[in-house]
């Protein structure tokens, strides 16, 4: 039996290969984390590019390439930063509510991190108004998320239907703000209940 001819298609010429290493796809996710961390170690004004490049193994070139300068960078960075938000507690009580969601919040802000946080908000919202309309958008969801706890309170007949949320809602974020810019002794797991306590019942005799 004969062989079967079998017809060559020409292929078209491949295209040439670009020259240098492939984009790295996590290189944005590690220069963001560096940034971050050193502006919250030593604040904007002494975090340099060629820094960020270092902790993020990265080259300085890369990091232009991504952003125009140290102040895109360092606004790009924070926005990732400000994206967290502590968790809701719902353990049935406002009491118990309270406990859950104050030693959270104080073993943040009795931290390195924490303070370092806490500071740098401060600081870096004074210096640049993209930087404060970030921090006070987190500060207002996370203070907006803290307000179910009243809500559940009032809806269990825990406490009053008129109380100001606003009010009792800002209270521990304002002492712990207050205490970072300061020096005062910020309160610790201890205190909790003291806080708590002063919250709900007041200091009246």
């Amino acid at each position: 039996m004969p062989e079967t001819a079998v017809m060559t298609i020409p292929h078209e010429p491949a295209a040439p290969r670009r020259k240098g290493r492939p984009r790295d796809a996590s290189a944005d996710e590690r220069i963001l984390a560096a940034a971050a961390e050193l502006i919250l170690k030593r604040g904007y004004d002494n975090m340099t590019v060629d820094e960020v490049a270092a902790v993020a193994k990265a080259g300085k070139a890369t990091v232009y390439r991504r952003w125009a300068g140290k102040e895109d960078l360092a606004f790009a960075a924070l926005s990732q930063l400000y994206t967290s938000e502590f968790p809701i507690p719902d353990t049935g009580t406002i009491a118990g509510d309270l406990r859950a969601a104050y030693r959270q919040g104080l073993e943040f802000a009795n931290s390195d991190a924490g303070r370092a946080y806490l500071r740098m908000s401060v600081a870096e919202s004074l210096r640049d108004e993209r930087i404060a309309t970030l921090y006070i958008g987190a500060h207002n969801a996370q203070e907006a998320a803290s307000r179910m706890i009243f809500e559940r309170a009032i809806e269990r007949g825990e406490v009053r239907p008129d109380i100001p949320i606003d009010i009792a809602v800002s209270q521990f974020g304002g002492l712990l703000v207050l205490c970072s810019i300061t020096g005062q002794r910020m309160p610790k797991a201890d205190d909790v209940d003291a806080l708590i306590d002063m919250l709900l019942n007041g200091i009246r005799a």
